[in-house]
């Protein structure tokens, strides 16, 4: 997730005095509205709970009104320190911090704890509706949801909640997958637009843990109403052939059958993205991103309206990150001159051959969904090398990353080769180092590729002359 504080606002407290708020940002999006000593309260916390040794430094109090430089200033000390802490694997993923913007989010949107009735949507549209509290978090109304559908406990990881927006022509598009630190029912329904909505999905990437959740009727019923609905929305390619003998698989009430022939389909167990921006292999290229498989696979349109096809491997990636910046509206009126919005970027370091590295860029409003994907799949590569359990891992995950021992280090990557550097330290293979590293987020400037803010990929391998 990407934290910003982009603003800060002047509100009026009960006594009629003034106050700064300043707007925390997930995603582009109004997360909460928190006061500097709120954001205090929460920093001694967690230096009572971890330590001042391992949190970053939080801008000091002052004695004096503060000028409006100094409050611009204060703004971008505490958008660095939230950012920081959130990009921490222990800190990130603590409690003290996931409540804290529970409580903020539900404070700024003014909505009580209470009895609700709140619906969550599976693949095929069946709508489920679950009674739950507003101040419930995700992993309660995920719980809620399995216990809905007679859904067994150990099967529950398996799944996850997404926030996704539907168009008036039936598309899909993935907007987030819900975190530990939100409340769902307070994240959809302060949207106030009916073509969101809460689906649940399966969680997982790797095709072998579908035979898991086939064991039980219900996780059958699931994982066979998500195929059937990636066929018919076209992101599973199915020709004539394959298309007549599922029918007659779906007919027969065949779905374990089913399921099976749409294993060899391509594009089964992928996410399919909106088009969006890349520059690979030339700039400017439109692109469709689809990830599944450990790869992101492109298909892109070039300028010159040829068509081109091709996957980027995970093992293969050296690191990536998120990058965010400011630009002004495109659709921008003489009504709001100066008004901005957030562009995202993906990027990530790639081995094309053997010694040569090459950065690549996708600009998407869906890059950190699919830097999400980029890390899920790692960590499940990591978990089969070192012969971890997949039912522990996807229980334990937390926002979306395993926990990470603080003696990993990031491979730090060179500056972006366009050909081999004899002077480049050599690239050696990874696969002894059993974990893979969160994404980190750096600064606005996306041309900043030797920033030392993104950390690197424990999966990747290298290749060796015989595999070029």
């Amino acid at each position: 997730m990407h934290f910003s504080i982009p603003e800060t606002e002047v509100l009026s407290a009960d006594n009629g005095s003034t106050y700064v708020a300043y707007n925390i940002h997930v995603n582009g999006v109004l997360h909460c509205r928190v006061r500097y000593s709120q954001l205090y309260g929460l920093h001694e916390q967690l230096r009572k709970e971890y330590g001042a040794n391992v949190l970053p430094h939080f801008p000091p109090k002052k004695i004096f009104t503060l000028t409006t430089a100094e409050v611009e200033q204060r703004r971008e000390q505490l958008e660095k320190y939230i950012q920081s802490v959130r990009q921490d694997s222990l800190l990130g993923g603590s409690e003290a911090f996931n409540s804290f913007l529970r409580k903020a989010q539900q404070e700024t949107q003014q909505i009580p704890t209470q009895e609700v009735q709140l619906d969550v949507y599976l693949s095929n549209g069946q709508k489920v509706t679950v009674n739950i509290f507003s101040s419930d978090q995700t992993e309660d109304v995920l719980e809620a949801v399995a216990a809905k559908l007679d859904l067994p406990d150990d099967l529950v990881g398996y799944f996850s909640l997404f926030l996704i927006r539907e168009g008036s022509d039936d598309s899909c598009s993935f907007v987030r997958k819900l975190q530990e630190f939100e409340l769902p029912y307070i994240s959809v329904t302060s949207l106030k637009n009916t073509e969101y909505r809460i689906v649940l999905r399966k969680s997982y990437w790797d095709t072998a843990y579908d035979n898991d959740v086939m064991e039980n009727r219900v996780g059958l019923n699931l994982l066979y109403a998500q195929t059937v609905a990636d066929i018919e929305r076209g992101w599973i390619l199915v020709n004539k052939e394959q298309h007549r003998q599922l029918k007659s698989l779906q007919e027969k009430g065949s779905k374990k059958e089913f399921i099976s022939l749409a294993q060899t389909l391509k594009y089964y167990g992928y996410i399919k993205f909106d088009p969006c921006i890349t520059d690979f292999p030339e700039k400017e290229c439109h692109v469709i991103v689809s990830a599944g498989n450990n790869e992101l696979n492109f298909h892109v349109k070039l300028p010159s309206d040829q068509i081109k096809e091709g996957s980027f491997k995970v093992t293969r990636m050296r690191c990536w990150r998120v990058t965010s910046s400011q630009v002004p509206l495109t659709n921008g009126t003489a009504n709001s001159p100066g008004k901005t919005e957030t562009k995202l970027e993906l990027a990530f370091e790639y081995l094309m051959s053997k010694d040569r590295l090459q950065w690549v860029t996708i600009s998407s409003p869906q890059a950190i969904m699919m830097s999400i994907s980029l890390q899920a799949m790692v960590d499940e590569l990591m978990v089969k090398k070192s012969g971890g359990n997949i039912k522990k891992m996807l229980k334990k995950r937390m926002n979306g990353a395993l926990r990470r021992s603080d003696s990993q280090q990031a491979v730090k990557s060179p500056p972006l080769l366009d050909s081999p550097d004899s002077n480049r330290e050599p690239i050696v293979k990874l696969s002894s180092k059993l974990s893979s590293v969160s994404i980190r987020g750096i600064g606005t400037s996306s041309n900043d590729i030797s920033a030392n803010d993104f950390h690197g990929n424990y999966a990747f391998e290298g290749i060796g002359d015989d595999d070029l």
